[in-house]
């Protein structure tokens, strides 16, 4: 096997890393590249809403249906990235590169297995899920075209999930930024000849902007792993590590699930709310998005530090990387809420059916109020996967969700201004996850990894 390159900034004494001298540039050089492969897929996310709401409100409402759906699937198996990210951190950290290259074969092989295995068991549950998300007979044929389809990518997507999370471990922040940037370009090029058709090809609607996505992730899950194996090579996969992979695997799917409960019962009541409501509450869904994954950024990077200077023994490093990342993070969350208030006309030009115009104004400025919370509870879920404190963050997540689905049921979907009280509820659940986040470090609550030393 090869040994960790460069791209991993790997040094023999943590205190001549980077961040010690620079903390900021070194945490904003980190971020930046890991904030735009991060925002790639919801901006292609976008893209697909931009051409499918010139089909008409119910096929753009599909598209919000099966993408919330598909994200309870994926988001679940996040722990490939996250856990892998972290274990690899560690293990850099700690001076023990070939255990890291260990790691992330052990990742990508079970990566590849539950891709498979989830596509074909979802497969025969497609028409039920469907039909659970919405009254409107377009609707729900609309999201079992798309599911259909995407499922079909489910294991490429999972590659790309551990090969990233692999590469971000040893901090090469660049590759996944060019990874998903080119499945990005791929996907938004299918999408204009694959929706609408031209020449030869015929249109194929909805079903279109699924080949294109489904396509682009195969292309990508194969460059994400030529890639890896230039930054780190290739060594057996550490099967005595699969326990703790699992366990981590374990509590990020208890904490995705309470997620997804949340996320996929506001898109039912909007849905429920109306056409008009459901279409516009995609549009806020995919903003909402594609700013969490531009936050995230900040996430990413303090994830890998705090992992590698906890790994070295540094705790008093880790916790400056926190003090950074929360800073930066808090500032940029106020800097995008106000660049939103004024974007508000060109958003619903570019990306609202006629019909959803006025639900969606109704909601903007409670979704965009949201986005310096959802900073702080972003960049402290980073924080605490790099100290490996998924239990926390599991809870965390629970209680935000039962108070948050405690809310959303409460909501009348026929009353005026549902979909207004859909994303106040959703403030108030990132609210929850902000406060608990941040006390873990600040003062350290319970049994803080970061806890600062006693005396």
């Amino acid at each position: 096997m090869r040994r960790v390159d460069a791209g991993a900034r790997h040094v023999s004494d943590p205190g001549q890393h980077a961040f010690v001298s620079r903390p900021h540039r070194t945490l904003l050089v980190l971020s930046v590249p890991v904030m735009l492969s991060l925002i790639a897929e919801p901006l292609a996310g976008l893209v697909d809403l931009a051409f499918v709401q010139r089909l008409g409100a119910a096929p753009a409402a599909a598209l919000g249906s099966a993408t919330a759906l598909l994200s309870a699937i994926t988001w679940v198996f996040n722990f490939l990235s996250v856990g892998t990210q972290s274990e690899v951190a560690h293990d850099l950290g700690a001076g023990r590169p070939e255990r890291a290259a260990s790691a992330a074969a052990l990742a990508l092989v079970l990566a590849l297995a539950i891709g498979v295995v989830v596509a074909a068991l979802a497969w025969p549950l497609i028409p039920a899920a469907s039909a659970g998300m919405s009254p409107d007979p377009l609707v729900r044929d609309g999201t079992r075209t798309y599911l259909r389809i995407r499922l079909l990518g489910m294991p490429a997507l999972l590659l790309v999930f551990a090969a990233s999370g692999a590469l971000r471990g040893v901090q090469d922040m660049r590759g996944p930024m060019w990874i998903a940037a080119g499945m990005s370009a791929l996907n938004v090029a299918l999408d204009a000849l694959l929706i609408f058709g031209a020449g030869p090809v015929p249109a194929l609607g909805i079903a279109g902007a699924a080949w294109a996505t489904a396509a682009s992730q195969v292309l990508g899950a194969v460059a994400a792993l030529g890639l890896l194996l230039r930054r780190i090579g290739w060594a057996s996969p550490d099967w005595s590590r699969r326990r703790s992979m699992l366990v981590v695997g374990g509590d990020m799917f208890l904490r995705t699930a309470a997620l997804n409960a949340f996320l996929i019962l506001g898109t039912r009541v909007a849905l429920q709310s109306g056409t008009g409501a459901g279409a516009a509450h995609q549009v806020l869904r995919q903003v909402w998005m594609l700013l969490a994954f531009l936050l995230d950024g900040f996430a990413a990077s303090a994830q890998s530090l705090v992992g590698y200077f906890l790994g070295a023994g540094r705790v008093d490093l880790a916790r400056r990387v926190a003090g950074t990342a929360f800073t930066q993070a808090s500032v940029a969350g106020g800097v995008i809420a106000l660049g939103l208030i004024a974007a508000e006309q060109g958003v619903a030009a570019l990306l609202v059916a006629e019909g959803a115009r006025a639900a969606f104004s109704s909601a903007w400025l409670a979704c965009v109020l949201a986005q310096p919370l959802n900073a702080v509870s972003f960049v402290t879920d980073g924080i605490h996967w790099g100290s490996r404190d998924y239990s926390y963050l599991r809870n965390v997540m629970l209680l935000a969700s039962l108070a948050g689905v405690a809310g959303l049921l409460w909501i009348d979907p026929e009353a005026p201004g549902a979909l207004l009280r859909i994303w106040i509820v959703t403030a108030g659940w990132i609210a929850i996850r902000a406060a608990l986040g941040a006390l873990r470090v600040w003062p350290g609550i319970g049994r803080a990894p970061l806890a600062p030393p006693a005396g």
